[in-house]
């Protein structure tokens, strides 16, 4: 299925969004996402189900000064 990934149209296979994340390669990574613009906690993925042109944001955490 077709759906935006951090802006770019992005092919996944997945349906829920832990295996979106495993396909893009984040694994169990530390990352914060949204699905539609809305949050979705670490605790809540799992429920989380995908559908063709969902926007999906993935933000990893950095570090600097």
């Amino acid at each position: 299925m077709k759906i935006t990934v951090n802006g770019t149209a992005t092919e996944v296979t997945a349906k829920d969004l832990p295996g979106v994340l495993r396909e893009l390669g984040y694994g169990d990574g530390k990352v914060a996402t949204a699905v539609n613009e809305r949050f979705v906690p670490a605790s809540a993925r799992s429920s989380a189900v995908l559908g063709p042109g969902d926007r999906l944001e993935v933000v990893t955490p950095r570090q600097g000064g």
